[in-house]
C-alpha cells in the first residue's frame, strides 16, 4: 500500500509533468481515499473502465486520457456526471497523464510502442519533442512494417505508400499525432507511424514520397499505462491490473 500523496508526487517527478504544455491537467484529477493498495490502469477514463475498476476493487485509476480538457463546457451533466458520480461514490482516485506519458523515454507510449514494433529511437522531433525517430531495422520494407503492426496490434493499419523508397529512418508518435507528419518529413523520415490520419496527410505522402501508417489512436496508446503500472507495482509495492476497454478508433 502507499499514501495517495506519495504516489502522486512520485508520478509527477517520474513523468516530469510540470514541463509540458498540455490540453488538460496532468496528475490527480479526482481525489479519493488516502491509502492506495490497488491501481487499475487503462487508456481512457470512460464509464466502462470506471465500472470495471470498481468491480476490481481499485483504490485508484491511472489513465492516459482523463476527464478534463481545455474548452470543455464545464457543467457536470450527462456522461461527466455519470463518471464523476461513480468515482466519488466509491472514493476512487483518478490520475491522468497525457503528453508526459507519451514522451517518457522508457515508460511512455512512444518508447513502449516502438519497442513492441522493434524500433529504437535515436532522436526526437516535433513540438515539445514528442515524436520519436530512429534507424529502420536492416532490410525492413514498408510491407514488412505493416505486417509487424498487424501482428503486434491485431489491427490493419491505414497505409499510404509514398514513393516506394527504401526505409532508412522511421518516425512515430502515438495517438492523434497526424499533424506531426510534416515535422517527421523535415526530420528525415521515410515513413511515419501514428494513430490517426486526416485529409491533408494523404496529399503530403503523395507529394513528398514519405509513407504514412495510421495504426489506431487507442491501439497505439495502450502500452505506456501498462508499463507505468508495472513500474508502480515493482517500485512502490501496489497491486496493479491493466483493463482493456476495446475501442476501434
Amino acid at each position: 500500500m502507499i499514501d495517495r500523496d506519495t504516489l502522486h508526487s512520485h508520478l509527477q517527478q517520474l513523468l516530469e509533468a510540470d514541463r509540458f504544455r498540455d490540453y488538460g491537467p496532468n496528475g490527480l484529477q479526482v481525489e479519493g481515499k488516502q491509502v492506495i493498495r490497488k491501481v487499475v490502469t487503462g487508456v481512457t477514463a470512460s464509464l466502462a473502465l470506471i465500472e470495471a475498476a470498481i468491480e476490481a476493487e481499485a483504490d485508484a485509476i491511472l489513465v492516459h486520457h482523463g476527464l478534463f480538457w481545455k474548452g470543455q463546457d464545464g457543467r457536470v451533466t450527462g456522461w461527466m456526471k455519470q463518471r464523476l458520480q461513480r468515482l466519488l461514490a466509491h472514493d476512487i482516485n483518478l490520475l491522468a497523464y497525457h503528453l508526459p506519458l507519451d514522451a517518457h523515454a522508457s515508460l511512455g507510449n512512444n518508447a513502449q510502442w516502438g519497442d513492441k514494433l522493434g524500433l529504437q529511437a535515436d532522436a526526437c522531433f516535433g513540438e515539445q519533442d514528442l515524436g520519436f525517430i530512429g534507424p529502420a531495422p536492416t532490410g525492413l520494407s514498408l510491407s514488412a512494417l505493416q505486417a509487424r503492426v498487424r501482428a503486434v496490434m491485431a489491427r490493419e493499419p491505414v497505409g499510404l505508400p509514398g514513393d516506394g523508397r527504401a526505409l532508412r529512418r522511421v518516425a512515430w508518435c502515438s495517438g492523434g499525432a497526424q499533424s506531426y507528419f510534416e515535422a517527421a518529413i523535415a526530420a528525415g523520415a521515410d515513413v511515419f507511424l501514428t494513430g490517426e490520419i486526416s485529409e491533408p496527410q494523404a496529399h503530403y505522402a503523395r507529394e513528398t514520397g514519405v509513407a504514412f501508417l495510421a495504426c489506431g489512436h487507442h491501439a497505439s496508446e495502450r502500452y505506456g499505462v501498462q508499463a507505468l503500472g508495472q513500474h508502480l507495482s515493482e517500485q512502490l509495492g501496489v497491486q496493479h491490473t491493466f483493463i482493456e476497454i476495446d475501442n476501434p478508433a
